[in-house]
């Protein structure tokens, strides 16, 4: 370890934790104590520090004022808080980067789909190539503020989903179905951006639009709605029951 020069000796720790957290040694939750990880690799706190705080900005790690750092752990509410604001950033991304789609842009979303479509690796590189999809969709609306907005949003959400240790069929099944984000990103046709963004977060989170206003249109819609609704069921065709139903009916 002493031969390791400091730059190269912090990739190295970066990758051991990694991979320890990853692996579920580390759990989501427990707290990363620098002064035992330090001892266990026989080396100051610095660079232990330091490989905690990369692992931070990738999403890995979680910072908690007063108490130390943690393997990142998102409660359901969290999550779903998370994927409200993200359904109204990112249907704007997907908006902006069909307006602005070039020959590029499609080749490059359209390789990568095909890379995350023949995937057959590791829970991490199947993280990696499903964030850098959403990552080039969202260079592609031309505003670097929403960009980092959704980045910063996206990061913990995208590595508490790595940390979910489900099967490598469930996994796959759940990257397949980025292509109907890429046909309606490439369409001519104004299909809604907005409920295939949904339906896509829906493969993976339950009720990921739960804390939107969405939701609350479900549950209380406009007066507008209503009416629409009562007139559809008034005018719905009616319902011919059969000889034998009828007789049922009058207990025969």
């Amino acid at each position: 370890m002493a031969e390791v020069t400091p730059s190269t000796l912090k990739a190295h720790l970066v990758q051991r934790l990694r991979e320890a957290i990853l692996s579920g040694r580390y759990k989501p939750g427990d707290r990363l104590n620098e002064s035992l990880i330090a001892r266990e690799f026989k080396i100051s706190r610095i660079p232990v520090r330091e490989a905690l705080f990369q692992l931070q900005e990738a999403g890995l790690v979680m910072n908690l004022e007063r108490r130390g750092m943690f393997v990142t752990q998102l409660s359901k509410e969290d999550v779903q808080k998370i994927n409200s604001v993200r359904i109204i950033l990112e249907t704007e991304a997907l908006k902006l980067a069909r307006a602005r789609m070039t020959p590029e842009l499609a080749a490059t979303l359209t390789a990568q789909l095909n890379e995350i479509e023949g995937w057959n690796g590791t829970l991490a590189e199947a993280a990696a190539l499903d964030l850098e999809f959403h990552r080039t969709i969202w260079a592609g609306a031309g505003n670097d503020y929403l960009v980092r907005v959704l980045d910063s949003l996206a990061t913990v959400l995208f590595a508490h989903k790595t940390l979910e240790h489900v099967s490598h069929e469930l996994r796959k099944w759940r990257l397949n179905h980025h292509r109907a984000l890429l046909d309606v990103v490439l369409s001519p046709r104004e299909l809604d951006i907005q409920e295939a963004v949904v339906m896509h977060l829906q493969m993976a989170y339950p009720e990921p639009e739960r804390f939107s206003s969405l939701a609350v249109l479900a549950l209380n819609p406009p007066a507008r709605l209503k009416r629409q609704r009562r007139a559809s069921v008034k005018f719905q065709a009616p319902i011919v029951q059969s000889a034998r139903d009828k007789r049922a009916a009058l207990g025969k």
